[in-house]
């Protein structure tokens, strides 16, 4: 741990966290889950630490999701169970799913084609265990998942079911589009189709005579803005909204008053002949994520609506006005900005250490899980 208290002193670039920000946002996502009526599986990816598990979790250390085997044997050495490994499960790692799913009362895996559901069938596991097995459907987000409607998605169902020493839990899905929208309105569109979509399904599954207890659908946009047919759901699996950021802000997900992390950083050099200031972040402690996506660069300065981060280097940015002159008698050198990032995980994956502060006063560390 540091000695220093104020994160005016810390060494930048530095990832700060306000605590007070994390908790409202986890306290609020927990009573809408509380009023739809369904189980809330927080998704471990954005921070990646212990203490905001237990956050996220109201201290229960049970029910949530994670997107990476390092993130798994994390929360499991530590404790965590009933832990869904939300990514489609990868045939190399198998061997290491069953260790996890031998040891822990609940591990489940995620899949999406025949062969990976072939070499679950393969690693039989020990101590009178079946695998636990969601299904991910794809509901118009366009990354992983078997289509709802093409009748491979019901063989596919079928053959999980069917599988001795498998078992199948549910069917995910994750409206990713929703990052897409740029209202609440159109968040709720999206929400809408994807819980029809996915409701669907499950009735489909139902009258083949397939047994499917779950259903979940999320996505931190979808979920805090929730539409009413959710509550049909079992499950919501949100996960940035702890922290948020100005992506979320933009498309109407939360106010700037919920973003909870900022990344620090000095000015380190005044370039007159260009209008430019050259701080010491760079792509390393803030990712380049929003590119062309924000009027004001990379990311946002907190209180300085006129300056914009132009350009980064691996360890350098580069802030100019947004029109006129810069007055660098307001910036000495030396003197601190608090940059808002576009897109939290990407920015949180990229320090070792996040500063926890309470109005500005350091409480303490937390140090995330690297690896995948």
């Amino acid at each position: 741990m540091i000695s220093i208290t104020s994160i005016q002193q810390l060494f930048t670039p530095a990832f700060t966290v306000d605590i007070q920000k994390v908790k409202s946002n986890a306290k609020n996502m927990i009573e809408r889950c509380q009023t739809l009526g369904v189980q809330l599986r927080p998704h471990m990816k954005t921070h990646k630490t212990l203490e905001c598990a237990d956050i996220m979790t109201g201290g229960s250390r049970r029910c949530i999701a994670v997107s990476t085997l390092a993130e798994a044997r994390f929360y499991a050495d530590n404790g965590f169970d009933d832990i869904l490994y939300a990514y489609p499960l990868p045939l190399d790692k198998v061997g290491a799913c069953a260790e996890l799913a031998e040891c822990l009362e609940m591990f489940h895996v995620l899949v999406d084609n025949e062969v990976a559901v072939t070499e679950l069938k393969k690693r039989r596991l020990q101590v009178e265990k079946s695998w636990l097995v969601w299904l991910k459907l794809d509901c118009n987000n366009g990354r992983a998942g078997v289509q709802p409607e093409d009748t491979m998605a019901l063989k596919l169902a079928k053959s999980i079911a069917d599988s001795e020493g498998m078992e199948l839990v549910g069917v995910y899905a994750h409206c990713g589009n929703s990052y897409e929208a740029t209202n609440v309105k159109e968040i709720q569109a999206v929400a809408q189709e994807t819980t029809r979509a996915t409701l669907k399904f499950v009735e489909k599954l139902e009258k083949a005579g397939v047994r499917c207890p779950r259903s979940s659908i999320g996505s931190t946009p979808s979920c805090s803005h929730p539409v009413s047919n959710m509550g049909c759901l079992n499950e919501v699996h949100p996960g940035n909204y702890i922290f948020y950021d100005v992506q979320q802000l933009m498309i109407g997900s939360c106010q700037m008053d919920d973003i909870a992390v900022r990344v620090l950083t000095r000015v380190i050099g005044h370039y007159p002949h260009r209008n430019q200031l050259l701080i010491d972040c760079g792509w390393t402690g803030l990712s380049l994520h929003s590119l062309g996506k924000l009027p004001t660069g990379y990311a946002l300065v907190e209180g300085h609506p006129e300056l914009k981060l132009v350009g980064m280097t691996q360890e350098h940015g580069k802030i100019e006005p947004s029109s006129g002159k810069l007055d660098f008698e307001k910036f000495p050198l030396g003197s601190l900005l608090s940059l808002i990032p576009y897109h939290a995980c990407a920015t949180a994956a990229m320090h070792p250490v996040y500063y926890v502060h309470s109005d500005g006063r350091i409480i303490t560390e937390w140090k995330p899980t690297r690896g995948w």
